[in-house]
């Protein structure tokens, strides 16, 4: 009796932000699950994807490409799917969304659901699983709605800070509700008590494994490193006040941003701002393979993220996982899933977010004792090695695949 073939549904895959999933994917199919992923849009550019593993399942990319298909079936779905179906659809699709963008990538992903139903039910998939909780969730729920096959979806971090208009009821329909932080579930369970019972915290792996670290002196210029999305809730307009205090203060370091995003010019004035052109280095986007180079040279990785006004945050940041992994000290805030990894005075220092003061007396604290800092970060790379072991934490998730639908005959 085989397993389940199963089906992911992701806006984009592989996405270079997105190396967890990757790895996610990876993982399932080395455990031997059966697996499909489609991508609800285009492939991304070749040169985007450099220094990525290889993708190990078969991807079947829509996007604009695939619209001409997508109206067509849309045009049969009473045909194909029955009476019902056009009510069913009007339910997912027509209600009050939290802002124009989530109520276009809802359309699109209850489009391409229709599509995917009629897919995922000739090619025999036994469950449908979406790594996120907003459109690719969306395009799980029409495409079980209409075919039957169950489906399930992660919660992670923008994709239910705010919730969008339809969380209830994708919780609701879905067989089981994956969070990858007990911060998570704690939150999911208060908003909606009733299905706290679908609820489940597994862990994400982490990409890398656990590197032996280089010995580097413990001694100035301090070269300190973030890496992320130049965006609001990675708080590095923070960052770079809190560098701005440890200058004042007098401390010798370099700081590496690395990343890029729609806050690069406000990053670029802040640090002309700051008088830190000559401590502040802007590689801009660096593919995966390098994040291990620069962590290797790093005394100390910050990740100083915030709740942004939108409500969207971290959970636990990859690469928190992967500096730790290096045993790199780390300094974070105390936002979301990260104190379930940084722990004050265990496995790193946790400092409150927004409080550039309280950041640069930390990162101060950890350069200050090399000695401490090692214990911290080696405490920090064992807890990441027992707790975010990929075939570990994603043999549970295929349990629960195998739990959710019925095995399908031998063919």
């Amino acid at each position: 009796m085989p397993g389940p073939r199963v089906a992911y549904l992701l806006l984009w895959f592989p996405e270079p932000s997105q190396t967890f999933i990757l790895d996610e994917v990876n993982t399932m199919v080395q455990l031997g699950l059966d697996v499909r992923v489609y991508s609800l849009y285009g492939p991304r550019p070749a040169r985007r994807l450099a220094g990525m593993a290889e993708v190990l399942a078969p991807v079947h990319h829509l996007g604009l490409a695939a619209t001409g298909t997508l109206v067509r079936d849309l045009l049969r779905l009473g045909r194909t799917w029955g009476p019902e179906a056009a009510r069913f659809l009007r339910q997912v699709a027509v209600r009050r969304w939290r802002r124009l963008e989530t109520a276009g990538e809802a359309l699109w992903a209850s489009l391409t659901g229709v599509h995917l139903a009629g897919i995922m039910r000739d090619e025999g998939i036994d469950h449908i699983h979406a790594p996120w909780a907003d459109g690719p969730a969306t395009a799980a729920w029409v495409a079980s709605g209409l075919s039957g096959i169950p489906f399930s979806f992660c919660a992670h971090a923008q994709d239910i800070y705010p919730p969008d208009g339809a969380l209830l009821e994708k919780i609701s329909a879905a067989a089981f509700i994956r969070t990858e932080n007990r911060s998570n579930l704690r939150y999911l369970s208060g908003l909606f008590p009733q299905t706290a019972g679908k609820l489940v915290n597994i862990y994400p792996g982490a990409p890398m494994t656990k590197a032996q670290r280089q010995a580097i002196p413990a001694s100035p210029p301090f070269r300190l490193l973030a890496v992320g999305r130049f965006v609001r809730k990675k708080g590095f307009s923070l960052l770079l006040e809190a560098c701005r205090l440890l200058a004042e203060e007098g401390v010798n370091f370099q700081l590496t941003l690395a990343g890029d995003g729609p806050e690069r010019p406000q990053l670029v004035k802040l640090i002309g701002e700051y008088d830190l052109t000559a401590r502040v280095e802007l590689p801009g986007f660096v593919a995966h393979r390098q994040v291990s180079q620069l962590l290797q040279q790093a005394h100390l990785f910050i990740m100083p993220s915030l709740v942004a006004p939108s409500g969207d945050r971290d959970g636990i940041p990859t690469v928190i996982l992967e500096a730790l992994l290096h045993e790199v000290p780390v300094v974070a805030t105390e936002v979301s899933g990260i104190p379930e990894v940084v722990i004050p005075g265990e496995t790193g220092w946790l400092t409150p977010p927004e409080d550039p003061q309280a950041l640069a007396r930390d990162m101060l604290a950890a350069l200050s004792g090399p000695a401490e800092a090692r214990r911290r970060a080696q405490a920090g790379g064992a807890l990441v090695a027992r707790e975010f072991d990929s075939k570990t934490n994603y043999g549970r998730l295929k349990g629960l695949f195998e739990g959710a639908t019925r095995p399908r005959l031998a063919e």
